[in-house]
């Protein structure tokens, strides 16, 4: 029954997909709030379709942690599910995401028309330059700046590898950060077909704010999301955990 329902959700999930992305080709030349718009309609039924198709659905908690202003929001990767969800939980996301990405047929297009944050992974400095510049620019124009610290989607039991591009960003913006953890990978897995129906749990944690030293911030990033990640895969039925989950709770 969930190979059907996920191929039954696949058909739908990539119809859907091809048909939105061919009727909003005229907003690339409109104003850049056409194409947010046009990506939430695109993952909310995305999700209509999970939930109704596949049975997946999701419930987000600590909702009182969301800043009333700017912010970085900070979360776990652990399937392409987070991705769609950015465009639902937040009402104007400017996203970091790797340069290949804009190679991608449709997403790429309208990643670029939204003014996503794009990096080039192997451009050192510069990349961090650019991120900075382009993360000032987006909380300036009062966006949510997302970014997935870890930079790809990690395995359910794979050890924490928090990249330096959080860090900067934290020490340049000067606004707090919000940690997010979440289950996603038990039901969306990181590879392969199955959508697994279920429930997917969102954690939004109490912010870090602004001043800790760089040391202290990533100690404290990835401390809070690792220990939430690794409670939430719990409570989902995960046996396993991450490798690092002790040392992230000491």
């Amino acid at each position: 029954m969930t190979f059907l329902r996920s191929l039954l959700f696949q058909i739908f999930f990539w119809t859907w997909s091809v048909l939105i992305n061919l009727a909003y080709i005229p907003a690339l030349l409109m104003p850049r709030r056409v194409t947010i718009r046009g990506q939430a309609l695109w993952a909310r039924v995305s999700f209509w379709g999970l939930k109704h198709i596949a049975g997946m659905d999701y419930e987000v908690r600590g909702r009182e942690n969301i800043p009333n202003g700017p912010a970085i929001y900070a979360s776990k990767h652990l399937s392409m599910w987070e991705t769609v969800a950015t465009h639902v939980l937040f009402p104007d996301p400017a996203i970091v995401m790797k340069r290949q990405l804009l190679w991608v047929p449709g997403y790429g297009w309208y990643a670029k028309s939204a003014k996503m944050i794009v990096i080039d992974r192997e451009g050192g400095a510069k990349t961090i330059r650019s991120l900075i510049a382009d993360a000032k620019a987006a909380i300036a124009d009062n966006r949510q700046v997302v970014i997935f610290p870890e930079g790809t989607r990690r395995p359910l039991d794979a050890s924490a590898d928090y990249k330096p591009g959080i860090a900067a960003l934290y020490g340049a913006l000067d606004v707090p950060c919000v940690p997010i953890a979440h289950n996603s990978g038990l039901y969306w897995p990181r590879r392969g077909f199955a959508r697994k129906p279920g429930k997917v749990i969102v954690e939004v944690l109490p912010a870090i704010p602004p001043g800790l030293k760089r040391q202290a911030f990533m100690a404290e990033l990835e401390g809070r999301i690792e220990r939430a990640t690794a409670r939430l895969l719990a409570e989902g039925g995960f046996q396993g955990a991450p490798a690092n989950a002790a040392a992230a709770s000491s």
